[in-house]
């Protein structure tokens, strides 16, 4: 069969090939530019917990050696310090995660390395494409001077960017806001008074401060400093910038300490969410299919989300007969967590910038905004929150079996420790990604064990065969607990990691039917589905 191909060696593109290839599918990356990125220390990524876990087991290791976890996080409003946040583990503690801050030169670069070292992944550089044409077997795409190549692939992805030509080519709109917010940025080495802590300070006290400013840290004394611009504002100077420079470390530290100033630049942000993110063979995804970020948001977690809903879908159709209703679920789960993370940014942004109104007539607004900015920089609430697939085409009916555990289903799993069929103790995530469902035993007590018969105690032997019945590849897992399940739970997670259903005991027949279900059944069961999918499809391409 033929490999997929992905349009786009940026971060999305990169990680959607080492996916692909994490799972046995090889894909041809078509890039536009030389095959490497101008380091821009003022071009920085922040990386969620789920998100930093997917790029680390594929491979990249920028994130542990030009990474940072913020230990701390704090707002400030006017000279009032609002809300310190301990980050990261702690002993007696559950504190919010750590969210990894990496230029994104780094990151692409680290992706770049591991791909270099996938036997999988075809690396193309200067290859931009201008035709692109489909069939039922296949895409077929040309890309020009300096090499005028046809190229044939199974599937197509287009993570080309805001200005994506594989999205121009399938004709599909692009509608949303301009210009949602402006900000001022600069990377400096300095001695801040909060190293290794992240801080947001609203209405800071001197003149040049405006209505924001933050400060994120990196890796040895690097800070980036935003300032938030009016959205019509006069053009920034290099003399304008200097001064906010200066202005604001003094606000901070008494007085302009020693700084050295690596880079600079304005940039501009912009909500848009394209009409379909599937076109038969071809998809969208990354900048290409959304563009989001303001408020604290992070545009590149959305789009390395997508990259692994879609790698499993991809596999399971490249390996096996390939079935509508997965395929089509990709729009139908990714577009609509977009779209509603771009509702939940469009309705709080006239809030948290609209002046001083509600808060004089709202005791505690400014607490309350706070809190809310900072769930967009910390990944926590409707800003920030990892997506919950609650109503995907791929979630199974309720049965009588089903139960309630600490994780809705459709939401991602809770990271605990799991006995691999090897007997090793592993993390629950590092068996993620591999093409496979998971089944996962809650059993009480499995420490002790003996590792060379623990597949064959308690309960295992039947799980054992129910776990070979069923219609799709799955593997088994054993943990000691699980946050609101009871003993002899089974929970039966996807490959990207979010829960399917949770059962009580071992129920081989409600186990296959949610299986099914989770894969988009067999290719004839899937294809008398399809008018369902595109329907809901259709109704999730309204939303804006």
């Amino acid at each position: 069969m033929d490999p997929v191909i992905v349009v786009g060696a940026g971060p999305v593109g990169l990680t959607l090939s080492l996916a692909l290839a994490a799972q046995g599918v090889p894909s041809v990356l078509l890039d536009e530019g030389p095959d490497k990125d101008e380091p821009r220390p003022a071009r920085t990524v922040v990386l969620r917990e789920d998100t930093a876990d997917l790029v680390k087991r594929l491979g990249c290791s920028a994130l542990h050696d030009e990474g940072l976890r913020w230990s701390g996080w704090r707002s400030v409003r006017r000279k009032q310090l609002v809300r310190a946040v301990p980050l990261g583990e702690e002993e007696g503690s559950v504190p919010l995660p750590s969210p990894v801050h990496l230029p994104q030169h780094a990151l692409t670069g680290g992706l770049r390395s591991a791909v270099a070292a996938q036997d999988l992944v075809t690396m193309v550089p200067f290859s931009r494409i201008d035709t692109l044409e489909q069939d039922p077997h296949g895409v077929t795409v040309h890309t020009r001077d300096p090499g005028s190549t046809w190229w044939r692939g199974s599937y197509l992805v287009g993570c080309d960017g805001a200005r994506s030509t594989v999205r121009k080519l399938l004709d599909i709109r692009f509608p949303g806001r301009t210009a949602v917010e402006r900000h001022a940025v600069a990377a400096l080495r300095a001695q801040l008074p909060w190293p290794g802590e992240a801080v947001l300070h609203r209405a800071p006290p001197w003149r040049t401060g405006g209505a924001e400013v933050t400060a994120r840290p990196l890796p040895d004394g690097i800070w980036r400093l935003d300032w938030l611009l009016p959205p019509r504002g006069e053009l920034v100077t290099p003399d304008a910038l200097i001064t906010r420079i200066r202005d604001t470390l003094e606000g901070w530290c008494g007085e302009t300490p020693a700084y050295e100033l690596l880079d600079t630049g304005v940039y501009t942000l912009h909500h848009r969410l394209a009409r379909r993110w599937r076109s038969k063979r071809a998809f969208l995804a990354g900048d290409a299919a959304h563009l989001l970020g303001a408020l604290g948001t992070q545009g590149l977690d959305e789009g390395l989300r997508d990259a692994e809903n879609l790698a499993w879908k991809l596999a399971q159709a490249w390996h096996q007969s390939p079935s509508e209703l997965l395929l089509d679920s990709y729009q139908a789960e990714r577009r609509a967590a977009v779209a509603s993370r771009l509702r939940a940014a469009d309705q709080s942004l006239p809030i948290l910038r609209g002046g001083a109104g509600l808060r004089t007539l709202v005791p505690g607004a400014a607490r309350g905004h706070d809190t809310l900015l900072a769930d967009g920089h910390l990944g926590c609430g409707p800003l920030g929150a990892p997506p919950s697939y609650t109503h995907s085409p791929l979630s199974p009916q309720r049965a009588d079996g089903h139960v309630s555990v600490g994780t809705p289903p459709g939401a991602p799993v809770v990271d605990v420790r799991v006995t691999a069929p090897d007997g090793k103790a592993v993390r629950l995530r590092d068996r993620l990604g591999l093409g496979h469902l998971l089944v996962i035993l809650v059993a009480p007590g499995t420490g002790v064990w003996d590792r060379r018969h623990w597949l064959t105690a308690g309960v295992m032997p039947r799980l054992v065969d129910a776990v070979d019945a069923l219609p799709v590849k799955a593997e088994l897992l054993v943990t000691e607990s699980y946050p609101g399940a009871t003993a002899h739970t089974v929970l039966l997670v996807r490959p990207d990691g979010h829960l399917v259903a949770a059962f009580s005991g071992v129920r081989p027949a409600e186990l296959f039917a949610a299986a099914d279900t989770a894969r988009g059944g067999s290719a004839d069961t899937a294809l008398g589905d399809q008018s369902r999918t595109t329907a809901s499809s259709d109704r999730t391409a309204d939303v804006n």
